[in-house]
């Protein structure tokens, strides 16, 4: 027989994902992205992540010869004192030929200096996942194939184009998903970063697909609002297979120390959060979930695509006495959905839920600097017009409209042995309360995030979230073993804790243990 909480919180409720996802993966998978700088930065490149890296028209020397393999908390030829520029740069698990950043400022692409010549990258990653809470099943079985392509068309244009194709033998072959779950998991294809850069002097643009990412801690999504996300996989894979690239028009402009950035959208990029009946939709649901369970949840409407539905917004950022400083704003959609109770006029089915995007505008800013033994970096964000699901019959459609303060303050620390400590506190709070909210997510919380080396190929690690009030949390040993240069083994456990109303607890039968097979070319 169905729990009785599970189908009822079914049939009352549905939860959009918070704005500040908080999200937990060990790299690889999941190594998170840097954009701290070490050392007070003494010019453009410096401050803005760009140094070693090719300026549109610059020649490349990364065909010239390959990188040494980077020291642990350093990027390639570091002295591995300072904060890494991206997470692969950390954890080693670049692709080669890929820049450094994945996210560098524009005109900042890696192009050969040869037109002619394009620079091809890629990687295949195999994953199979077997979830050994109850109800045991096989819940993933997917490959990946990624493939990126960049060069240059003058000295002042560059270009890149890139994509994926996944494929999941399990949902291919097993009769434990319902239909439109097995339709919409076990094939995708998926573009990533497409875009052209055009460098003009003290302005450079992009056009195209692009990461737009404004924050990065380890787990936690709070200042990187602009990003959309594949949520079917909750937020367990790498962040690079995660995040959805969004078509923007963007320009940057750097005097000095400082630099301005101006975002438009004029049709946005939303979440993807499955069907449900998914392992991991954001509806707590039985597991596995019957059909007319999943009937009530109707397919997400999205905005019309009208010139006044894009997203826009503006970031600036600069040095003050050490610290490298930012401010924002952003108008949008939220990318993750609201789920709105919805009259049928059928006695038999009175109301289905209707997953709707909300106008939302966002202020907030980050705050790095190297503090010598460690590495301290701060972001906050406010949320106004967004709505949330709540239990209560009496509320309108279903939902509450509650504005919401993000925060945290990540402290990253390059210990002796390869040795990598990360701990970090976060909070959310609702103006307004949140006591009837379908999924708990405000309350104080809080990260460890721990590796290091037992040999040269073999690095165990180890990641911890928790919420310390009602959300739960979620546990992520690891072990990878690096058979080569470009090629990677891991072994892990995903754990989630809490209430089944919590942000992480909605999973806590949902555990599994998996096993993945890297290789980059």
């Amino acid at each position: 027989m169905i729990a009785a909480e599970r189908l009822g919180g079914a049939l009352l409720f549905v939860a959009a994902i918070p704005a500040c996802a908080l999200a937990g993966t060990p790299p690889p998978p999941q190594a998170v992205p840097w954009l701290v700088a070490a050392g007070e930065p003494t010019s453009k490149e410096a401050l803005f992540g760009t140094a070693g890296e090719s300026k549109p028209g610059a020649a490349d020397d990364t065909d010239e010869e390959e990188p040494e393999a980077a020291p642990k908390g350093g990027s390639p030829g570091s002295t591995g004192n300072e904060p890494p520029a991206s997470k692969d740069a950390l954890f080693g698990t670049g692709k080669p030929g890929e820049p450094a950043s994945k996210e560098a400022p524009l005109g900042a692409s890696a192009a050969p200096a040869d037109a002619s010549a394009p620079k091809i990258w890629g990687s295949f990653d195999a994953l199979g996942a077997y979830t050994y809470a109850d109800p045991e099943h096989w819940s993933r079985g997917v490959g990946r194939f990624a493939l990126a392509a960049s060069g240059a068309l003058s000295g002042s244009v560059n270009w890149k184009l890139s994509g994926r194709v996944d494929a999941d033998i399990v949902y291919a072959t097993s009769n434990f998903y319902l239909e439109p779950v097995k339709v919409n998991e076990r094939f995708s294809a998926i573009w990533g970063e497409n875009y052209l850069d055009v460098s003009a002097g003290s302005w450079d643009f992009r056009l195209g697909a692009q990461h737009i990412i404004w924050g990065e801690v380890i787990g936690i999504f709070v200042a990187d609002v602009v990003s959309a996300r594949d949520q079917r996989e909750f937020l367990l894979p790498d962040f690079d297979v995660i995040r959805i690239p969004q078509w923007a028009a963007r320009a940057e402009y750097y005097a000095g120390d400082a630099h301005l950035e101006l975002i438009w959208i004029p049709v946005p990029t939303f979440d993807r959060i499955g069907k449900p009946g998914a392992d991991f939709y954001p509806a707590p649901l039985p597991s596995p979930t019957p059909a007319a369970v999943a009937g009530l949840f109707k397919d997400p409407l999205r905005p019309d695509r009208t010139l006044s539905n894009g997203n826009y917004g503006v970031r600036a950022n600069t040095l003050v006495s050490g610290w490298d400083v930012s401010a924002f704003y952003y108008r949008s959609f939220s990318t993750d959905p609201t789920f709105y109770r919805q009259l049928t006029g059928d006695p038999a089915q009175p109301f289905v839920y209707q997953p709707l995007y909300d106008r939302i505008w966002q202020a907030g800013g980050t705050a790095t600097k190297d503090m010598g033994e460690f590495v301290l970096r701060m972001e906050t964000v406010y949320t106004g017009g967004r709505s949330f699901a709540v239990t209560s019959l009496d509320a309108a459609r279903g939902v509450v409209q509650r504005n919401t303060f993000d925060y945290v303050v990540s402290a990253d620390f390059p210990l002796a042995g390869d040795t990598h400590l990360n701990v970090q506190a976060f909070q959310r709070v609702y103006a307004g309360g949140s006591d009837s909210m379908v999924i708990k997510s405000d309350g104080f919380g809080a990260s460890v995030f721990l590796s290091t080396k037992l040999t040269s190929s073999l690095e165990p690690q180890i990641l911890w979230l928790q919420n310390f009030k009602d959300a739960g949390g979620l546990i992520r040993p690891r072990l990878n073993w690096r058979l080569e240069r470009n090629t990677l083994v891991g072994f892990g456990v995903d754990i989630f804790t809490g209430p089944s109303d919590g942000f992480f607890g909605r999973f806590n039968n949902r555990d599994r243990v998996y096993s993945e097979l890297r290789v980059d070319f």
